[in-house]
């Protein structure tokens, strides 16, 4: 199942916690300054498409209850989604 590194990092990664108004998602990362409400849940586009709403949703509040834990490394928090 295993693609490889650079399909990893090619792969099209969007933010499922900030869905726009219009539909579908944000790229993942923020520019110049950029305000978002939620922490971002950073899945690749493909894999939001199959998720379902209350999967993208789970997913999303497994990550924030995550972030409100604090942390004695300055690793990021990685989550299973």
């Amino acid at each position: 199942m295993s693609k490889g590194l650079r399909s990893w990092v090619q792969a099209n990664w969007v933010d499922i916690a900030n869905p726009k108004k219009s539909g579908g998602f944000p790229k993942c990362g923020r520019s110049g300054g950029e305000k978002r409400n939620n922490y971002p849940k950073c899945v690749p586009a493909a894999k939001a498409r199959s998720m379902s709403a209350s999967q993208r949703a789970s997913a999303v509040s497994r990550k924030q209850k995550a972030e409100r834990k604090t942390r004695t490394n300055k690793k990021p928090n990685t989550l299973r989604t």
